[in-house]
């Protein structure tokens, strides 16, 4: 049994409690799949509801830290040290179609570093939390920890494909035709934040992704570091939240996947 930080277990109690609000619109979203409204208006408003949650439960204990939310953008706090980094609703199409696959995803920035982090499925009620320097877990009784494969045909892998309105679709067929044909199989979950913790979960041996947000990479970022993978741009260059994309996985197989990436360009 392991027991996170007074300022985790308030984390987690936060998307938990947005997770559960989700959990109900969730169970209404297919009624409302014939309704001449439609459902994407509804979606819309429980990732809302699911923010505002967020933000209200972390005000309480940390009124002056900032929060940069996917759906209010920056809010400025008095303490310019920290800031929580908020995704509500990790996985807005499958909500929105009824796959029951999403996340609630937080991270606590502290000085331009991730100190803390939570992805939350409410769906499966499985919370993934790592604190820097203290290591990474599923709930309160498994450590996390990456996969040992070290060939890559042997690997999966997860990405995410653009989807209309995005770049980058003829780089993407690029880099899928090179990795697809190396290894044992490539996934598409459509939510980044969960793809990211089941690397560092060890069910996905890696994963790479572009034109990500800092709410999408932040939690899962210090999941695969704290369950001892690598993280890095998907050029390879050194990861920073800023620059939108990533390649996750264990410290042998990653290099190998950036090498394939590079292939692509």
């Amino acid at each position: 049994m392991t027991t996170p930080s007074a300022l985790l277990q308030v984390m987690i109690a936060a998307t938990r409690k947005a997770g559960r609000k989700l959990v109900r619109d969730f169970g209404e979203v297919s009624e409302l799949q014939v309704s001449k409204k439609g459902p994407a208006d509804f979606v819309s408003a429980a990732d809302l509801k699911a923010e505002q949650t967020l933000f209200e439960e972390l005000a309480k204990v940390r009124p002056g830290y900032g929060f940069l939310g996917e759906e209010r953008g920056m809010i400025e706090g008095t303490d310019k040290t920290h800031r929580w980094i908020a995704d509500p609703l990790d996985g807005t199409t499958n909500f929105l179609h009824g796959i029951p696959h999403f996340a609630v995803n937080l991270a606590l920035e502290r000085e331009g570093v991730i100190v803390a982090g939570v992805t939350h499925n409410p769906v499966t009620n499985d919370t993934y939390w790592a604190e820097k320097g203290k290591g990474a877990f599923l709930n309160s009784e498994k450590r996390l920890r990456v996969a040992a494969r070290r060939q890559l045909d042997e690997s999966v892998l997860a990405t995410g494909i653009p989807f209309a309105g995005r770049p980058g679709h003829g780089a993407f067929l690029k880099e899928l035709h090179q990795v697809s044909q190396r290894v044992a199989g490539v996934r598409r979950f459509g939510a980044a934040s969960l793809d990211l913790a089941w690397v560092a979960a060890g069910r996905f041996d890696g994963f790479w992704e572009r034109n990500l947000g800092p709410w999408d990479m932040a939690a899962g970022v210090l999941l695969v570091l704290e369950s001892g993978g690598a993280v890095a741009l998907a050029d390879g260059g050194d990861f920073n939240l800023s620059e939108g994309s990533i390649c996750a996985a264990n410290l042998e197989l990653q290099p190998v996947i950036l090498e394939r990436l590079k292939a692509a360009a």
